[in-house]
């Protein structure tokens, strides 16, 4: 997916939110906006968007010397998912269709996106999970989702934020978690979560664990390691979580259902829906499985 010029309003935002989070020095936070508003004055506008939040996240590590300046609250994030976990775990048990609930459950943690909001509530969240279980969704997407699990015999599973992880961790385990691997960045970018976030998820005990070698808030693929890139392309399925993902993948040829949240006009205009929809989409390279729907709340 191309840069819109709407964009460009939301990469000096995300800059500045990004620069508060990494020092309290409005010198640093000066130079950060002169710095990207120059980079903006120049942007190749057929990069994916986090083509452009790579390079604006590097320039403020740089300039501040933080390298993760969003540790605290990917750690915040993590300990409030950690903390509903065992509730939304027995909901999904007691469901009358488990991977339906955990689907519901893994879009409703998208919401935990500081790429898109400055700053984002616990009881925003939990509003976001009552809403995700109770909207409508339609059931031929759940079905198609699964029987494309069941015949994958290599499922990649692209997580996106901190927080959210844990509630991916409640739809990896609806999945034949054997043939499940779960990637994450490979060093911190916002709130993307890393493999110290995967080890707090407890993860690696289901599923096996790697790093993408990238620092993107995607998944761009000349910027992942050689190892990455060969798992990417022996999966016979991809799972890939957030907006970030569906920016950098949407029109890669490959097999790939796209699980989000839509939080921004951007998105939603591509999408062709409004903003707040759950969406469980498969990329253009499915076509063995019928037609999938995006299902609005």
């Amino acid at each position: 997916m191309r840069i819109y010029l709407d964009c460009i309003g939301c990469f000096v935002r995300q800059a500045l939110d990004a620069a508060r989070h990494a020092t309290d020095d409005e010198q640093i936070h000066k130079e950060v906006l002169r710095r990207v508003l120059r980079m903006a004055g120049e942007l190749d506008l057929s990069l994916s968007p986090p083509a452009i939040g790579q390079q604006i996240h590097r320039l403020i590590r740089e300039l501040t010397g933080n390298d993760d300046p969003y540790r605290q609250a990917k750690c915040r994030f993590n300990n409030l998912a950690l903390r509903l976990y065992p509730d939304l775990r027995k909901r999904i048990i007691s469901s009358s269709s488990p991977l339906e609930t955990a689907i519901r459950l893994a879009i409703a943690g998208n919401i935990i996106d500081l790429g898109v909001k400055t700053s984002i509530l616990e009881n925003e969240i939990e509003g976001v999970i009552r809403d995700c279980l109770t909207a409508d969704f339609d059931s031929l997407a759940v079905k198609a989702f699964g029987d494309a699990v069941s015949k994958a015999e290599r499922v990649l599973y692209l997580a996106d934020n901190a927080g959210e992880i844990v509630l991916d961790r409640l739809l990896i385990e609806q999945l034949p978690v054997e043939k499940v691997t779960v990637a994450v960045k490979g060093s911190p970018v916002i709130n993307d979560a890393t493999m110290e976030d995967a080890l707090l998820a407890g993860l690696p005990r289901i599923v096996e664990v790697i790093d993408n070698g990238s620092d993107a808030p995607g998944t761009i693929l000349e910027t992942c390691s050689e190892t990455f890139r060969g798992r990417f392309e022996d999966a016979d399925l991809i799972v890939a979580k957030g907006q970030g993902n569906y920016e950098t993948l949407s029109d890669v040829d490959k097999k790939i259902f796209f699980i989000l949240k839509v939080k921004c006009p951007v998105i939603a205009r591509e999408l062709g829906c409004e903003i707040g929809r759950m969406i469980l989409q498969k990329s253009r390279a499915f076509s063995d499985i019928g037609e999938l729907v995006k299902e609005a709340e």
